[in-house]
């Protein structure tokens, strides 16, 4: 092999191993109802839209970029 050049080696197929495309969860992690679920504290500019909106703080045509601080409703 030159220094430098690619060298790749094809495997019989009594030789191929499979690989697993994903990693293991620590069981500490992994949540009883089967996933993790995780209240966001930031909001998207969508949803930061949508809730202008809903109060009215809204109107058609406003800039979406530099969009006041808002709290989603409880």
């Amino acid at each position: 092999m030159v220094d430098g050049e690619l060298y790749i080696r094809t495997l019989p197929e009594s030789e191929i191993i499979l690989i697993h495309s994903f990693m293991s969860q620590h069981n500490s992690l992994k949540a009883p109802g089967g996933g993790l679920v995780v209240k966001r504290n930031v909001l998207k500019r969508f949803e930061r839209v949508e809730i202008l909106k809903k109060r009215g703080q809204w109107k058609a045509g406003d800039r979406v970029q530099g969009l006041r601080k808002t709290k989603p409703d409880v």
